[in-house]
């Protein structure tokens, strides 16, 4: 029972698992900015789709994680309808280690940039000529998740198997 733990086809799922933990950082995130902007939105409903468009943006770090949860499954034939191919430990082991960059840095940034958007929400409640800063700000956070999502990729793409 230890050893089929500590399979290689184990640890491959366990990546894809971990690469799907990006979504509680996008649930914290929008689930951050969505209490500014109901704030904002109770005093100008007429803002309600200034502020859904940055209450959106934390939303991207869980499709991210998603997207290399999907990859991971297909790479290993989970999802290709012929079964799922044995693998090494070496190769789960690296398959484990290539979803691990999107789902740390999923989580953190998701919650980060949930703030940042919360912020940008107040910007647009005070001056909603600023709607573009307020996204900027938002913004910048997203670039980590990109590159995060960048490396899980062509880590999980350099792996034979």
């Amino acid at each position: 029972m230890v050893e089929s733990l500590f399979s290689g086809e184990f640890l491959a799922l366990a990546g894809a698992a971990i690469a799907a933990l990006a979504g509680i950082g996008s649930a914290i995130g929008v689930g951050v900015a969505g209490e500014a902007a109901a704030g904002v939105v109770s005093e100008d409903p007429n803002k309600f789709g200034q502020v859904l468009l940055l209450q959106a943006l934390p939303g991207t770090q869980g499709i991210y994680g998603l997207l290399i949860a999907f990859l991971v499954m297909v790479k290993v034939g989970l999802l290709g309808g012929d079964g799922m191919i044995e693998l090494t430990m070496i190769q789960g082991a690296g398959i484990f280690a290539a979803a691990l960059p999107i789902g740390f840095v999923g989580i953190f940034s998701g919650i980060a940039q949930g703030k940042a958007a919360a912020a940008g929400i107040m910007l647009v409640g005070k001056k909603p000529s600023e709607l573009a800063k307020g996204m900027l700000f938002a913004a910048m956070v997203e670039t980590y998740a990109v590159l995060a999502l960048l490396v899980s990729f062509l880590m999980l793409n350099s792996i034979h198997v």
